[in-house]
């Protein structure tokens, strides 16, 4: 799958992950804020291995890449 279709999902509500990341069960989420959020627009963050969630930017190749699977 490409990243435009991963966008596409993730305003579905949709996780996806790349098959080539280093790290298993780590994916990727949009968050909508609401009234009661710090943030004010929505943001893509990432689940990394530990579960500690992160602000996540794409890189070129994530937005290259055509390995994305949707996930959960």
């Amino acid at each position: 799958m490409n990243f435009g279709s991963v966008l596409q999902g993730l305003k579905e509500g949709n996780c996806y992950a790349r098959e080539n990341w280093n790290g298993k069960g780590m994916y990727i989420e949009l968050q909508t804020p609401t009234e009661l959020s710090k943030m004010t627009r929505p943001y893509i963050y990432m689940s990394p291995i530990d579960g500690q969630l992160v602000p996540w930017v794409a890189s070129q190749t994530d937005m290259l890449a055509e390995d994305w699977v949707k996930v959960k």
